[in-house]
């Protein structure tokens, strides 16, 4: 497995180095089909974060997570990443072998989405990291321009992401195998961009739009 690890707001170590290898190693071993690994080890407000990408085939398995001591920040993102894996490893088996192009797989290639997280100012008595909505990275980014000159709210991070054509059900494993809350994806059935999400009372929740069949004049009302 390839593997690429970068340190940001603090200098490279050897030993986190090695570390973070033999936990990635020995989650490879559980996998299938080899892919890369991405460590991102980084110090902010004297928290550590270490957030862990590894790819397997079609899937992705994430963990991130923070504490005091890198080592133990590493340990903790691993363990999400192994727990997921462990519940859906006979699953991503099945999977793996029966991968196959979606016939519209060259349209959906062209589209990606911008997950942009913020973190909003003391002065509004909060400081937890707040995850804006995915967007589609066609879309002018007027809202993130405007947050950074207003001093409101500053952005943390972006990464954009390539749409799969999924189920809803793989698309819900998608999901949880990178510990998130919700997930962009283009539903097979229908051929919509939908959205997956976790819902507060427990399950899942499926967002998908549908265009009106006519035009419809806003009237007021």
């Amino acid at each position: 497995m390839q593997l690429n690890i970068t340190f940001r707001q603090f200098g490279a170590s050897d030993s986190l180095k090695e570390y973070a290898r033999e936990k990635v190693d020995r989650v490879n071993r559980l996998l299938d089909r080899a892919g890369e690994a991405h460590v991102v080890l980084s110090l902010e407000r004297h928290l550590h974060h270490a957030d862990i990408t590894i790819h397997s085939g079609a899937w992705i398995l994430r963990g991130r997570e923070k504490s005091d001591d890198m080592y133990a920040s590493i340990d903790l993102a691993m363990d999400k990443i192994e727990r997921q894996l462990r519940r859906y490893r006979d699953k991503l088996k099945t999977h793996h072998g029966k991968e196959k192009v979606h016939h519209r797989q060259d349209l959906v290639n062209s589209l990606k989405v911008r997950h942009d997280v913020f973190e909003v100012s003391e002065f509004l008595e909060s400081t937890e990291p707040a995850q804006a909505a995915q967007t589609s990275t066609t879309e002018a980014s007027n809202d993130t321009a405007q947050a950074a000159e207003s001093g409101i709210a500053r952005l943390v991070r972006t990464t954009h992401l390539a749409i799969q054509s999924l189920s809803v059900d793989d698309a819900v494993m998608q999901m949880n195998l990178m510990n998130n809350d919700f997930y962009v994806f283009q539903n097979q059935q229908s051929h919509a961009l939908s959205i997956v999400y976790r819902r507060k009372e427990g399950g899942f929740g499926l967002i998908e739009p549908h265009l009106p069949s006519e035009a419809v004049a806003a009237t007021g009302t």
